[in-house]
């Protein structure tokens, strides 16, 4: 116990809180926060934050597995695109070095961007779903299937080299390619496929080194309280209120990170 960190743990209850609140992916708030609060280094706070996200991400998917709320062929075909774009990610990463200072830059610039994606995507999801269920279907089901193996591939990359995408800009894409699926059931989807990427992107970072244990059960602790919390207070949230607000943050991180 003498290596947990209580700052690190009172961030992961906080993150975890409104994570449980809003249902917006950990890692859109927790690695912006350990990279500009704590000064964490872009790479070991993505590969942290992976491992992290693959513990809160199994006990959800356990939730909505028991719930019947998982389509397990849209979580199949996201992570036919997603865990093989990940390891070719872990290997450029490898390839042209974890800690170098071109790297550290094109993570810290990617997830900036990332993150204005997911603000852009938090404000805009109600009226995109809304969009969907009246356009007419273009293509045959090969078509869906192919463009839901390259959504994966997308999210994969992204996730790899930031820990952002999994939850907001998936459940987002989703919605468009799937309008008829029940949005309980997409987002049980994609919290499905987030285990098996962000297991395997950050058991790629911690064989790079680029994981912090110690960090690692800090947040735990705080998170996993944090989640519990905030899901049983979320059908009492003005949830488009809350969405709003953290779209907003997401946009001041975002560009505090791209043009930093």
């Amino acid at each position: 116990m003498s290596h947990i960190n209580l700052m690190y743990s009172a961030s992961g209850l906080g993150v975890g809180f409104l994570v449980g609140l809003t249902g917006v992916g950990g890692g859109s708030l927790m690695t912006p926060l350990l990279v500009l609060l704590f000064g964490v280094h872009p790479t070991t706070a993505v590969g942290t934050d992976l491992l992290y996200a693959a513990v809160t991400k199994a006990a959800g998917t356990l939730v909505h597995g028991m719930k019947g709320s998982i389509d397990w062929r849209v979580t199949g075909r996201l992570a036919c695109g997603s865990v093989p774009a990940a390891a070719v990610t872990l290997w450029l990463l490898q390839r042209y070095g974890m800690h170098s200072q071109a790297t550290t830059s094109v993570i810290q610039h990617v997830l900036g961007v990332a993150l204005l994606i997911t603000s852009i995507s938090l404000v805009f999801r109600p009226k995109l779903a809304a969009l969907a269920t009246r356009m007419p279907r273009q293509g045959g089901p090969g078509h869906t299937i192919v463009l839901t193996i390259a959504t994966g591939a997308v999210l994969g990359a992204l996730v790899s080299l930031t820990s952002v995408g999994a939850g907001a800009i998936g459940v987002t894409v989703l919605l468009l390619l799937y309008p008829a699926l029940a949005i309980p059931r997409i987002v049980g989807s994609d919290i499905a496929h987030a285990v098996p990427l962000t297991l395997v992107a950050g058991m790629g970072h911690w064989l790079l080194g680029s994981v912090d244990v110690a960090m690692l059960l800090s947040l735990l602790i705080g998170s996993l309280p944090g989640i519990v919390l905030g899901s049983h207070l979320s059908a009492r949230a003005p949830e488009a209120v809350l969405r709003n607000l953290l779209a907003a943050v997401l946009v001041l991180v975002g560009a505090r990170l791209v043009w930093a």
